[in-house]
């Protein structure tokens, strides 16, 4: 994992969205299995009435008493996943993204200690630690291009790894860390173009 190229990377920002949230990109490495890097990720509890189902990075919207984005970060993944701030090394931070729902969100990624982290609150299903090795294996990726109603034409990346499907803003963010810490680049061409109206993936449809 090259964290060096995360740290010196000059992460865009974007400012004037309604409200702001911030997540943490949490990475372990696993003693005993070659060293190897894990990505955690919280599945979002069935019953929410936005995105049950999906695959999302620790995080959520900032509160006045947040000092900073990174602040909303920690506080959320120690209430959502039981994430210790104090145990966590700040590696640097990737580019701001939007939301159709007005949010600015901030990604953090850190490296976290190798353990088992449990559901801290109602909305988080399970916390899924997924092999960087399986996150970058082509076999596992596939995209579509579309017209988006809010974004325009756009590419949709899905990875498919050990029955679970990321998808979506969280999987923008992946891309993204994933091409800065890894050899892994996302294929020039996307694997189909669907129209505006097409269905999503099976893997995804209920997501939504």
């Amino acid at each position: 994992m090259e964290f060096d190229r995360v740290a010196s990377h000059d992460a865009t920002t974007i400012t004037g969205e309604q409200r702001e949230a911030a997540v943490v990109v949490p990475v372990s490495t696993r003693a005993g299995e070659d060293d190897s890097h894990h990505v955690l990720f919280t599945k979002r509890a069935d019953h929410l009435s936005d995105h049950p189902g999906q695959m999302s990075f620790p995080g959520g919207g900032r509160e006045p008493e947040d000092e900073s984005p990174l602040r909303t970060a920690l506080r959320e993944a120690r209430e959502e996943i039981g994430l210790d701030p104090r145990a966590v090394n700040v590696v640097g931070r990737l580019d701001d993204i939007r939301t159709v729902s007005h949010y600015s969100v901030r990604p953090f990624v850190g490296r976290i200690p190798d353990r088992e982290y449990q559901p801290g609150d109602e909305e988080v299903a399970e916390v899924v630690a997924l092999p960087v090795d399986g996150l970058t294996d082509l076999d596992n990726y596939e995209s579509e291009r579309r017209d988006h109603p809010h974004y325009g034409d756009i590419r949709l990346h899905f990875f498919h790894v050990e029955g679970y499907t990321v998808w979506g803003a969280t999987a923008n963010m992946l891309v993204q860390f994933l091409e800065l810490a890894t050899d892994w680049e996302i294929p020039a061409e996307p694997d189909r173009v669907a129209d505006r109206d097409d269905e999503l993936p099976p893997s995804v449809r209920d997501q939504v």
